[in-house]
């Protein structure tokens, strides 16, 4: 990344580049706050805008929103615009081993809440928040916007300048990279990478089954990976269809998408112990290689990533998207403290104190998440009994067991 000065066609107090959920959340909360509606901000997207429209068909990429997610989408007034057009809370949880007699069943009555969370499409999801940016004047959408370099304007103001494809240049005092995990800002910026594959893929579709899911959420330990089923609401409150998120060794994913529909329902009901009964129907499946990613840094000056940009974990426990919107509500507010003392939002110092904030917390995540991987995909007659005799002993912890309720909600 060069230091050089550059006449620009189009400067922003704020560049979002990736409108996606994670950057068009932070888009959304920048532009939308009081202290943020005199600022200009510019989101760029390689990809077309397009507002879905809702169909009998789901969206195969589903994310299982937090409460403090949910909390997050109210107070940017997108969630009244999501639950408009379809969503599915979830009252109840069940995992259970395989291979053996561990089960935990977590129950929103435990916590004296409405729900554990809700199942929402993304493509919903990032519909309404694009919906709330159109309707914003201080906010500019750039699309098709494609990156080719990136500079600092001056050693002193670390203003950076984005060259687009197209040859149009855009400055701004803050780029946020919400660019997914093959980043094209993170590798203009140098930002070293940590990362390993798992070796396996996730199956990714939308199912129907012969029994009600019950608006509970499931998941079952395999030998060879973890399988999900996320409940979704159909037309007239239809409670039979399901996302599934099936993480299988490499090769078996393969095998398994080989199949034709038939089949796989009939290996998918088998996996899933048929907990609800035969799976009935398939839609469209997509296979997804599975990749551990995270940033050494998550800043330089001018520049910050948040979302998969930053960090990328297995989708054990759904918690990928509901960790990149908390990068974004912690950007928003560093930002916000920089401008308060007349400072750029990009501030050296504002961003320090926004990867210190979130870096610890994604890395404890990450780390869970990777140790019950490993937990759970050991064969180990010592490990098989200690998961079981822990699983059981949790699931009478009831103190415990609220506890870790509430944490995963995001309320505490």
């Amino acid at each position: 990344m060069a230091e050089k000065e550059q006449v620009t066609e189009k400067s922003f107090d704020i560049v979002v580049v990736g409108a996606g959920m994670v950057g068009a959340s932070l888009a959304v909360l920048i532009a939308g706050s009081s202290w943020g509606q005199s600022l200009r901000i510019g989101v760029l997207e390689a990809r077309p805008f397009t507002m879905p429209e809702l169909s009998s068909s789901f969206d195969p990429r589903v994310v299982a929103l937090t409460e403090s997610s949910r909390q997050l989408f109210d107070q940017m007034g997108v969630w009244p615009l999501i639950t408009a057009q379809r969503v599915c809370a979830y009252h109840r949880m069940e995992i259970w081993e395989a291979d053996g007699t561990g089960h935990i069943e977590f129950d929103c009555a435990d916590v004296r809440q409405p729900n554990l969370g809700h199942i929402v499409e993304n493509a919903l999801i990032v519909g309404a928040l694009l919906q709330r940016l159109e309707d914003m004047p201080n906010v500019e959408l750039l699309c098709p916007a494609v990156v080719e370099d990136l500079t600092i304007a001056g050693s002193d103001s670390d203003m950076a300048v984005l060259t687009l494809t197209d040859g149009r240049s855009v400055s701004a005092g803050l780029v946020a990279a919400a660019d997914g995990a093959n980043s094209g800002i993170r590798r203009l910026c140098g930002l070293k990478l940590r990362q390993w594959d798992y070796g396996h893929h996730a199956i990714v579709t939308t199912v129907t089954t012969e029994k009600s899911h019950g608006h509970t959420a499931r998941q079952r330990f395999l030998p060879a990976g973890p399988l999900a089923f996320l409940p979704l609401l159909g037309d007239e409150g239809d409670t039979r269809h399901c996302s599934i998120v099936w993480s299988q060794q490499t090769p078996v994913a393969e095998s398994l998408m080989a199949l034709d529909d038939t089949e796989f329902c009939q290996a998918l009901g088998q996996a899933a112990d048929h907990c609800l009964g035969e799976v009935v129907a398939a839609d469209r499946r997509y296979c997804i290689p599975l990749w551990q990613r995270h940033a050494v840094d998550y800043t330089v000056p001018g520049v910050a990533l948040l979302g998969d940009a930053a960090h990328s974990i297995h989708p054990l426990a759904g918690q990928g998207v509901n960790l990149g919107l908390q990068d974004a509500a912690v950007l928003a507010e560093e930002a916000q403290r920089a401008l308060q003392r007349g400072l750029p939002p990009g501030d050296r110092l504002a961003l320090a104190r926004y990867q210190r904030r979130r870096k610890p917390q994604n890395l404890a995540m990450m780390a869970a998440m990777e140790g019950f991987k490993r937990l759970f995909e050991s064969d180990k007659l010592p490990l098989r009994l200690l998961r079981n005799d822990g699983m059981a002993l949790f699931n009478g912890a009831g103190p415990l067991k609220k506890q870790l309720i509430r944490q995963a909600m995001g309320l505490t």
